[in-house]
């Protein structure tokens, strides 16, 4: 069984994304950054999520000689011209803090009218093999952003969006129903006839 780095350090992405290239039955070994504690973080320096998403998973393979899978993805908000983007993690300035993000988010559009606050959840998915080759795959999920977070489930932004669609926000849809709608779901599903293609 061939072994797959999931270029990602955060538990819950590592859990989505295992759990929809799962249910492809690929017969690949899939483990996250947090089994190579050498590998250095990558600097975030793309101007987009693609870029991102490549030089992730580019480091990864040639520093631990295996395929590697990285995604890059954040919130897009059509108000604020794709704003937060590439910098959804980091918008309220550490990257990382859902609660700072998202309550920053929600303070810059407070006078936004439901009507106006269209947003989607973007991702770039690539495969990185240590020769250099590379293919990128996107997903988007439309939807609009509440006033106020509703649901425990997911991570980031997912308790504002409401998905097109639904009646209830990403974060308290199931996993299965995330999966089946998100951006990283149809992303990492593009992705998995490219692994085939690649890897056999």
């Amino acid at each position: 069984m061939t072994r797959i780095v999931l270029a990602t350090r955060n538990p819950g992405k590592i859990t989505e994304l295992r759990a929809i290239l799962a249910a492809a039955e690929l017969p690949y070994e899939l483990v996250g950054t947090e089994a190579y504690p050498e590998v250095p973080d990558v600097k975030e320096t793309g101007v987009t999520f693609a870029e991102n998403a490549l030089l992730k998973a580019h480091a990864l393979a040639q520093a631990t000689g295996l395929p590697a899978i990285a995604d890059d993805s954040g919130l897009c908000v059509d108000v604020l011209g794709g704003a937060p983007g590439i910098f959804s993690a980091r918008w309220a300035g550490a990257h990382g803090n859902d609660r700072a993000n998202l309550d920053l988010l929600l303070a810059q559009l407070s006078d936004i009218a439901a009507e106006h606050r269209a947003a989607h959840f973007f991702c770039a998915a690539a495969l990185a093999l240590p020769d250099g080759t590379e293919r990128v795959v996107e997903g988007r999920m439309p939807g609009a952003l509440r006033h106020a977070p509703a649901g425990a489930n997911g991570f980031g932004y997912d308790p504002i969006l409401q998905p097109e669609g639904f009646s209830r926000t990403a974060a308290e849809l199931s996993a299965a129903e995330k999966n089946a709608i998100s951006h990283r779901g149809k992303a990492f599903r593009a992705l998995i006839p490219v692994i085939r293609e690649l890897l056999g």
